[in-house]
């Protein structure tokens, strides 16, 4: 026993889901001891974090049982051997209700799970609980008045923001009270999060990992994504989270990547783009300093850099596709602003409304703009592999400061109204001790070459994501 207690010891909370799943697989910890270390952290933390909105403790204890079981009958269950994760509460979960943050959807209970969480499940994943987030997922600075906001791991003496919308996700995730998590992005909701709370975050591409069974709010834009704490571990996750899913009609041909096969490739020779100063000018002196750092690094592993303009002004992504995501999630989530006024928080309710106002015509309008856009955007990355762009242009700040009516993240919006995928990953502290994060965008289904770049950024940088120093 003394050999098992000393490596799980050396693995600690915030150890890779990678090395957590091999030292299960080598029956080095069991995944009883996994969900243990877990849980009491839970315990000892979650009072002041909340970052789960419903823990599944005696379920995660059968589950780990079950996997100790297999693996002494010389049965491994798959590449998720024993890890702990969480997922959002915009997944259904069978047996548990799927509340999306909102009072309005309590009677929720789905029974049976997102095509996601079975896919996890069946690699051997233990689901400890569900996390918090913004109501219906539509709000990007991780604020939810009537069930809570999570606390950013990176600053317990000041309530500051996690990021939205899947902010109880990525807290669960920085505070290492999960190996990793699931999340949702419709317009920078992991991605912001994950630049907030330090940790890795990949907005996929529309289509490539299933979204039956997740609560929509702008299918156009809606996508599922991990959140971990390390690269390595996001191409873990995607691998196991995409293909091909007839109940999603979107996602019924997508690809199957082998994106860890691939992600020691480097960067040598590539063509990757940077905004110009109109884009990049909202970034504060300590954040550029860290972004061109990011910059120097990438050049001096092989790459080469050049400008590209984006198709449309930043602002212009947000306005119009803050319009698409009103109508389309006034199409599926209005009905729920009839019943009594206090199961929505009135500012969403007010974004939600705001589509019961816009025309059809209006809103057809706005998709063939898009694909304008997007037209546009193809003949602008002509000879370029991807996009280098920073994760948000401020850092998490407090709530009691918090506009609801401003742009969280003005680099979110516009990967999801391209129809691109987007890596998120940390770049450094400021000097107040604040997480700094990068994006790496790519075109539909290059996700493993967002996940390349930043493996190689991971690499060269050494351990990215780190503990946050309160705990």
């Amino acid at each position: 026993m003394k050999a098992s207690t000393d490596r799980l010891a050396e693995l600690d909370a915030f150890s890779s889901l990678e090395a957590q799943a091999r030292a299960v697989a080598r029956k080095e910890v069991s995944s009883r001891e996994l969900l243990d270390l877990y849980l009491d952290r839970i315990a000892r933390l979650e009072p002041r974090i909340q970052a789960f909105s419903r823990l599944f403790e005696e379920e995660a204890r059968r589950a780990a049982r079950a996997a100790d079981g297999a693996l002494a009958a010389g049965r491994k269950l798959g590449p998720l051997h024993g890890a702990v994760v969480a997922v959002k509460d915009i997944f259904d979960v069978a047996g548990h209700p799927t509340t999306a943050g909102s009072r309005a959807l309590r009677d929720r209970h789905p029974t049976r799970s997102a095509a996601a969480v079975r896919r996890l499940e069946r690699a051997g994943a233990v689901v400890v609980g569900k996390t918090r987030m913004v109501e219906f997922a539509f709000g990007g600075w991780g604020t939810n008045p009537l069930q809570g906001t999570p606390r950013n791991p990176w600053d317990l003496d000041c309530h500051r923001v996690p990021g939205g919308s899947s902010s109880g996700s990525a807290v669960a995730v920085a505070a290492g009270l999960a190996s990793a998590a699931l999340g949702t992005d419709t317009g920078g909701s992991i991605r912001t999060p994950a630049a907030w709370c330090g940790i890795v975050g990949l907005k996929t591409s529309s289509g490539l990992v299933s979204r039956d069974g997740v609560v929509p709010l702008c299918p156009t834009h809606d996508s599922v994504g991990p959140l971990t704490r390390s690269v390595r571990d996001a191409a873990l996750l995607l691998d196991l989270l995409a293909g091909p899913d007839p109940d999603d009609a979107q996602g019924a041909t997508a690809p199957r990547p082998a994106t860890l096969a691939a992600i020691e490739g480097g960067v040598g020779s590539l063509r990757l783009g940077i905004l110009g100063e109109d884009d990049l000018g909202c970034l504060d002196p300590e954040q550029r300093r860290l972004f061109d750092d990011a910059l120097h690094q990438l050049r001096a592993l092989g790459a080469e850099t050049r400008e590209v303009r984006l198709p449309l002004p930043v602002a212009r992504y947000l306005e119009a596709g803050g319009e698409i995501m009103s109508f389309e999630s006034f199409k599926h989530l209005g009905r729920y602003l009839e019943g009594a006024d206090d199961l929505v928080h009135p500012v969403i309710r007010e974004r939600i409304a705001r589509g019961r106002d816009i025309p059809e015509a209006t809103y057809r309008a706005l998709l063939d703009e898009r694909r304008a856009a997007q037209d546009a955007l193809r003949d602008r990355l002509s000879g370029v592999d991807a996009l280098i762009v920073p994760g948000c242009h401020q850092t998490a700040i407090p709530v009691a400061e918090v506009d609801e009516a401003a742009a969280p993240n003005l680099f979110g919006r516009f990967v999801n109204y391209l129809d691109l995928a987007s890596l998120a990953l940390p770049i450094g502290l400021t000097a107040e001790g604040l997480p700094v994060g990068l994006q790496v965008a790519v075109r539909r289904f290059d996700d493993a070459l967002a996940l390349r770049i930043g493996r190689a950024i991971e690499k060269s940088g050494g351990r990215l994501v780190t503990q946050p120093p309160a705990l």
